[in-house]
């Protein structure tokens, strides 16, 4: 009787395992949301198109900035989803013409609108190269232009090794690898993506 009984919990549990795993391969594109997710969808929306960008980008820079914690906090001083330096926002804020306060960058939309248009705003000032882009958001714009000038790095999407700052060539790596993951699971909804630079 017992071993009756342990051979028939060891065949339902090969027949829900088989179940759960014929339901991944069925929906394969379901298990990658799960390990891609897309939260604050409607605002990451909202920001990127008012702001000319993919939210696929967005959603990558917030998944590898803060895991989409609207509370993190960098060792920096980095805030909220987008990890915007306080000064960063102040500017930002001047910029868009709205409010600031240090307590509304651990608000989704305002911390998503703040980063939508500093993101943009490196996108234009970059002409599309998205690696000096993510270099810029991460390890700031004067930095990049500073190793840019003296040959550091030549801003080249193959050549990100040439990154002068660890953490800065670890986040564009990450977000670009995050990017790419994201656009061929959600590739339904991506506006056409943005340019990839050289």
């Amino acid at each position: 009787m017992i071993l009756r009984l342990a051979v028939l919990k060891r065949f339902f549990l090969i027949i829900t395992i088989s179940l759960i795993l014929i339901f991944l391969i069925v929906n394969i594109n379901f298990f990658w949301k799960l390990l891609y997710p897309f939260p604050y969808r409607d605002i990451i929306y909202r920001y990127s198109k008012q702001f000319d960008l993919d939210p696929l980008l967005v959603v990558a820079v917030i998944k590898v900035e803060s895991r989409f914690n609207p509370y993190a906090e960098s060792q920096q001083g980095a805030l909220g989803l987008m990890q915007i330096m306080p000064e960063t926002a102040v500017w930002v804020a001047k910029n868009l013409n709205v409010g600031y306060s240090k307590e509304k960058l651990f608000e989704p939309d305002y911390n998503i609108m703040l980063g939508c248009w500093y993101l943009s705003n490196l996108y234009s000032e970059f002409k599309g190269n998205l690696a000096l882009v993510l270099a810029s958001y991460n390890g700031g714009r004067g930095n990049v232009r500073e190793w840019i000038r003296t040959g550091q790095w030549n801003g080249n999407i193959h050549s990100l090794e040439k990154i002068p700052f660890s953490e800065t060539r670890d986040f564009v790596k990450k977000v670009l690898k995050n990017y790419e993951r994201y656009k061929k699971i959600y590739k339904e909804e991506s506006e056409g993506g943005v340019r990839i630079g050289n």
